[in-house]
């Protein structure tokens, strides 16, 4: 019978308790290899492009804006991005998906839930959010933006004027205006120009 191979994995920096936890998760899965953990945000990239891991298990707390699990994503479509965070909401976690995540969990999420996410995501499936009925507290981390700014932040991007948007969407064009300044205030840039050097060399 052929040996198997193991899932490569790559961990990026939490909060020591997490991290740790984490490393021995995984170092104890015969199935899984861990081939960096404790990786820097900002290494993030550079370490995934040149490691190829199969999943990277992704810090929220350290996210500057959504856009860059969704630049990730698009940079390293062969790894899969489980995405952790403080307790998300399903709405959050739909957000994080939205923008290119297989996966999102609480950092609270048990050990066997976390390793199955993990291998769910080596196969390219999917794990939804659940609901469960109690309320939560943001977690730490970027603003995230509605369903509707995420469709507009495209559209902005793409170089289409208020209008075009205004059309497209059947909504008038102050709705447009209002949702550019939201998404403007919650990715911490001021004009077209900065939001369109977010989406890297393409939107440049």
């Amino acid at each position: 019978m052929r040996a198997h191979t193991p899932v490569r994995v790559l961990v990026a920096r939490f909060e020591d308790l997490v991290d740790r936890g984490l490393h021995v998760l995984i170092e104890e899965d015969e199935h899984l290899e861990l081939v960096a953990g404790d990786v820097e945000h900002d290494q993030l990239p550079g370490a995934i492009a040149t490691l190829s891991p199969q999943v990277a298990l992704l810090n929220f707390g350290s996210l500057r804006t959504p856009l860059e699990v969704r630049d990730l994503a698009a940079a390293h479509p062969q790894t899969r991005l489980v995405v952790l965070a403080n307790r998300p909401s399903v709405a959050e976690c739909n957000q994080m998906l939205a923008f290119g995540a297989t996966a999102c969990l609480s950092k609270e999420t048990q050990a066997r839930d976390v390793l199955s996410a993990i291998h769910l995501a080596s196969r390219g499936l999917h794990l939804l959010p659940r609901a469960n009925g109690e309320p939560q507290p943001p977690p730490a981390g970027p603003e995230l933006m509605t369903a509707r700014e995420a469709v507009v932040l495209d559209l902005l991007q793409q170089g289409r004027s208020n209008g075009e948007i205004a059309a497209q969407l059947h909504i008038g064009v102050e709705t447009v205006r209002t949702h550019a300044r939201n998404i403007y205030r919650k990715l911490g840039v001021s004009s077209r120009r900065e939001l369109a050097r977010l989406g890297g060399p393409e939107g440049a």
